[in-house]
């Protein structure tokens, strides 16, 4: 059971009385919520801040607009889709009567591990809890609950409406129905699922930061500048984007934070994080979401050049 096709079937149940909760209405939480809502699911997205909420839902609809303009969904499913997504400021009210909790608060294990808690006292206890770190234990955060097999990882890739890869990471005890049942609602949001082990960074990260967390000693050590080292990897590599120009779109603090758990893990030099990055993230230079990283970027998130530190 590990090619895609062997196990690409529709997901058996009525979506729109599969409930999903979202926690965490950032980047990753508001696409997640967008997903499962374009493919006929109703979702409640959880945040601390009605503001965020708010700025959430409006994100949403401006990715829906830009899906209208490329054909993907119609000006009336956009607005079925929104009618589909329930805003909260409270995590009792959220996983109430859902069948799956996707947790995507920020990369912290102490704030994830809080969560996880108070999830596994207030859902239903059928509900799978997933979450969508990018590099944190899963059998870690399941400990921490009294469901282990019903926790699992579902790691989406940025930006989640388009990107279609999901990992699916088992923790030690994540049982076979859970990891089934999570690749196969993977499958019906029309994304490409890939099954994974549970260890630092999965796969994904553990082969991704150490590539960025080079380009940064390239540039700390003055190798080349950021523009250069970015034009190398695009146009020698063919990468869509300079790993400089990604770790900003990442956000620095969680290329940071991703590389802490990489070492702390392995114990391994070449997870160390660069002392650049680390100085960057100290600083608030955090890419696209401050406004400045190794490039500077405008009200839109357009980058507009490269930050005049590492001007020439």
């Amino acid at each position: 059971m590990s090619g895609v096709e062997e196990r690409a079937v529709d997901f058996p149940e009525n979506k729109a009385e599969y409930r999903v909760a979202v926690l965490g209405a950032g980047t990753m939480g508001n696409g997640i919520a967008h997903v499962f809502a374009q493919f006929g699911f109703p979702v409640c997205l959880m945040d601390i801040s009605e503001d965020r909420l708010e700025g959430a839902l409006a994100t949403i609809s401006r990715n829906l607009d830009r899906q209208i303009r490329k054909g993907i969904v119609s000006a009336e499913e956009k607005e079925e889709i929104l009618r589909r997504i329930a805003l909260t400021t409270s995590l009792e009210e959220a996983v109430r009567d859902v069948r799956l909790v996707v947790e995507a608060v920020p990369e912290s294990v102490s704030l994830k591990e809080e969560v996880f808690r108070k999830v596994d006292k207030y859902a239903p206890g059928e509900a799978i809890l997933a979450t969508n770190t990018s590099s944190i234990s899963i059998t870690r955060l399941a400990s921490v609950t009294g469901r282990p097999e019903k926790v699992v990882g579902m790691h989406f890739m940025n930006p989640v409406p388009v990107m279609r890869l999901v990992e699916i990471i088992r923790g030690y005890a994540t049982s076979d129905e859970t990891a089934q049942t999570v690749y196969k609602l993977a499958l019906a949001l029309g994304k490409t699922p890939v099954e994974v082990r549970d260890y630092p960074g999965f796969v994904s990260n553990r082969i991704l930061m150490p590539m960025i967390n080079e380009a940064i000693y390239t540039l700390w050590q003055g190798v080349a500048g950021v523009e250069e080292i970015d034009t190398v990897m695009r146009l020698g590599m063919n990468h869509p984007m300079g790993p400089l120009g990604l770790a900003d779109f990442i956000g620095l603090d969680v290329c940071l934070a991703i590389l802490e758990v990489l070492y702390e893990g392995f114990r391994q030099e070449r997870y160390a994080p660069c002392p650049l990055l680390v100085n960057m993230v100290r600083a608030g230079k955090l890419g696209v979401k401050s406004g400045e990283g190794f490039y500077v970027y405008d009200d839109r998130g357009k980058p507009v050049g490269v930050s005049p530190v590492f001007a020439k």
